[in-house]
């Protein structure tokens, strides 16, 4: 038995002094084995490791909420060799340092063993106070590369979410405010240009293009200028046709916006508004004023981004959030969402915008941007669609052209989005080599959106261009020709759009629509009222006195326009327009009132009577009745050309027709004399007609004199300064002479 022992324990011996001088080749053992700890030549490493939501590793910061555990685990890896895992080593987490005065700091385990794959993890809990948190793991071996490592947790504030949204509205407001702002300042200082672009138009496709996007870039929005042509084809200042280009057009302008809106320069948007404060509130001058408007407008739109940008950024670390972004990939949630919420805002570059202050906090990607873009096209044009539904047929052309081109241009890029998008990131400024992640998202992505929208619209915009014709014809086809009853017991205006008010260089062209569609019904008027004096017709009157009950109408609903146009902030040379325009329909609803309440009643007493004029009295009243008609029709002419040559001989035709006048009177009463017995019975009406129509004539004549009357004062005004700045010259010239 004492010999059995022995030999056991030299068994023992044998295998523990085998051991030692073996342990060094642990690395010869299989690859998926699992060693203990043991201080020994083995090189042991600790490895710190971020698991994401969707399971890639990556280094990165840990977020949450204050006084809340985080949501992922501090979690390190011992390995031996930097392959094997290795197991039941002991890590120490500790907290190092956090905001001033937080408390509740803690983690749920200091002292972690590794398990069977080498892993080590504790959760920490967050202090009170937002802010950056420092932890570290460490272990105590003594054969180490790296014993110890680091992590950085971010607590938010616990209210965040309301924050967020207040910082997500209050950014928003100020960014639709300053588009709002910056698009009237250049609707100031390019209202005029855009009324002579509008008025010059050909049938060019080209300039078309290039009037659209001139257009949509002042006005900063596509649906806007979709809704401005509506208004002006139902005014018949353009023909449908004309329109389809200008569509085109408006899509590259909305762009020009996304293209500004991608330059990062949230962080002069400050600077921007104070310069834009010095010239809009410093300078006398309207047009220095106006610029000021648009660069205090641009600045205040970059502030609202800003805010936006910055209350985003808790949402980087928000998973739901991030996830929602990723599922818009798919093209037709994310052309729906797009649809929507331009529709809502009615503004795809202010939806554009939007998309931008996303990627500037790398929360989306191009590929989600992209359906976003399409759809926000579609949307843009559902505004258009609803100013269409109480107006002419041409003007619904107008509205579906706008909506067809849009769709069409979806139909084409949505099934190669992808393809699409290696094409835009090929176009646009690569990002810096050491960025990664969302850093690298929030660097590159901005300009890549406002890039896929510019690219989007350039190439529809040539794809579609040479088929206008065509595209016309099927419009037309869709939607025919055809009368369109109209609703004769409730007057409505034609031509007036509330929306246009903000351009009130466009608004006075519907203006001036819907005055010379007053004007044709006085004309009307006065054309009429001279057949019951030939013969009995009740009912003509009758329709006379309904022709004047629109005059008025339409005079009221004019004047209150006018007014409003007048209350914005005009140029000279418009105010001086609205007035003109004031005057016109003055004197229009003047003539209405002579025809309706002197002429009419003359005309039932004639009825009445059952007078007869004479045969020269006759002839007489028909031949001055044309010559009033010819100048009532000279009248509208002047009013729509603004001729001043032709204001000009108006103004001497009605100093002979008020000669003629007097000659009328002359022969009515030589018949008198001779006692032609009609005329002695029709005398009193025949020359109180005669009367009446050179009343009506001179109104007539009143439109062409406000034109001049403006003309003479302003070249008054002109000659003015110039004599002035040659006095100043020539005083300028003495005091340098006397100072030699």
């Amino acid at each position: 038995m004492i010999k059995s022992i022995y030999l056991s324990t030299r068994l023992v011996l044998l295998v523990v002094i085998f051991c030692f001088f073996n342990i060094g080749n642990i690395s010869a053992m299989p690859q998926d084995s699992v060693s203990s700890a043991s201080p020994d030549t083995t090189k042991i490493s600790l490895n710190k490791e971020f698991i994401s939501e969707n399971g890639n590793t990556s280094h990165e910061q840990y977020y949450g909420t204050v006084g809340e555990q985080i949501s992922k685990p501090f979690k390190v890896r011992v390995l031996s060799n930097k392959v094997k895992p290795i197991q039941n080593v002991p890590v120490v987490f500790k907290f190092i340092s956090g905001p001033q005065k937080a408390i509740g700091t803690k983690l749920t385990k200091d002292t972690v063993f590794t398990n069977v794959n080498g892993y080590a993890e504790s959760y920490a809990i967050l202090g009170s106070k937002e802010g950056d948190y420092e932890y570290s793991a460490r272990i105590n071996i003594e054969t180490f590369e790296n014993d110890i490592v680091f992590f950085k947790s971010h607590a938010r504030k616990s209210n965040w979410v309301f924050f967020l949204v207040i910082g997500l509205l209050g950014g928003l407001a100020l960014f639709l405010f300053g588009m709002e702002m910056m698009s009237e300042g250049m609707k100031k200082t390019a209202g005029g240009k855009l009324r002579v672009v509008l008025e010059t138009l050909t049938n060019n496709r080209i300039i078309a293009v290039a009037v659209g996007t001139f257009v949509t870039m002042v006005i900063q929005s596509s649906s806007a200028t979709t809704v401005m042509l509506v208004s002006f084809v139902q005014a018949q200042l353009m023909s449908f046709t004309q329109t389809l280009g200008i569509i085109l057009g408006s899509g590259i302008g909305t762009t020009i916006t996304a293209q500004m809106i991608a330059f990062k320069l949230t962080d002069y948007s400050l600077l921007i508004i104070a310069l834009g404060f010095l010239f809009f509130f410093l300078s006398r001058s309207n047009k220095v004023k106006s610029i000021g408007e648009v660069i205090l407008g641009f600045g205040i739109l970059f502030f609202g981004m800003y805010i936006m940008s910055n209350s985003m950024y808790p949402l980087r670390t928000y998973q739901p959030f991030i996830d929602l972004l990723l599922h818009l990939e798919n093209p037709f949630l994310g052309i729906i969402v797009g649809t929507i919420f331009t529709a809502l805002i009615q503004s795809s570059s202010a939806f554009t915008g939007i998309i931008i202050v996303l990627g500037t906090q790398g929360l989306i990607t191009l590929d989600a941007a992209i359906p976003l873009i399409l759809g926000s096209n579609i949307g843009t044009s559902i505004t258009a669609l609803l100013a269409s539904i109480n107006t002419g047929r041409e003007s619904k052309r107008v509205a579906l052209a706008h909506t067809l081109f849009k769709t069409i241009g979806v139909i084409l890029f949505v099934w190669w989005i992808p393809y699409f998008a290696d094409l835009v990131r090929s176009i646009s400024p690569a990002g810096s080599s050491n960025s990664t992640g969302i850093s690298y998202l929030a660097e590159v992505v901005p300009r890549q959106i406002a890039n896929a929208h510019t690219v989007f619209n350039v190439v529809l915009t040539i794809v579609l261009l040479p088929f206008t014709n065509i595209s016309g014809k099927f419009i037309e086809w869709i939607l025919p020709d055809g009368e369109e009853p109209e609703d004769e017991s409730i007057f409505k205006t034609k031509f007036l759009e509330e929306s246009l008010l903000t351009t009130p260089a466009l608004a006075l062209n519907l203006a001036k629509a819907e005055i010379i569609r007053m004007a044709l019904k006085v004309q009307k008027m006065v054309d009429q009222i001279l057949v019951p004096f030939f013969k009995p017709d009740s009912e003509i009157l009758e329709d006379i006195l309904a022709e004047e009950a629109e005059v008025d109408f339409l005079n009221l609903r004019i004047s209150k326009y006018l007014m409003k146009i007048s209350q914005k902030d005009l140029e000279d040379e418009r105010a001086d327009e609205v007035f003109q325009m004031m005057h016109c329909i003055t004197e229009l609803e003047q003539i209405g009132d002579v025809v309706a309440k002197r002429l009419v009643e003359l005309a039932k007493k004639r009825m009445e009577l059952n007078l007869s004029f004479s045969g020269e009295g006759k002839a007489e009243i028909e031949d001055y009745h044309l010559r009033t008609m010819k100048q009532i029709s000279r009248a509208i002419e002047v009013f729509k050309d603004v001729n001043l040559q032709d204001a000009k001989r108006m103004e001497k035709k009605y100093k002979k027709y008020r000669l003629m006048e007097l000659d009328l009177r002359r022969t009515h009463f030589d018949r008198l004399r001779h006692k032609v017995q009609e005329s002695i019975e029709t005398s009193g009406i025949h020359l109180e007609l005669i009367d009446l129509l050179k009343r009506i004539s001179s109104n007539a004549t009143n439109i062409a004199r406000i034109f001049l009357e403006t003309n003479k004062e302003q070249e008054e005004v002109l000659k003015t300064e110039l004599s002035n700045i040659k006095k100043k010259k020539k005083n300028s010239k003495i005091n340098g002479k006397e100072n030699l």
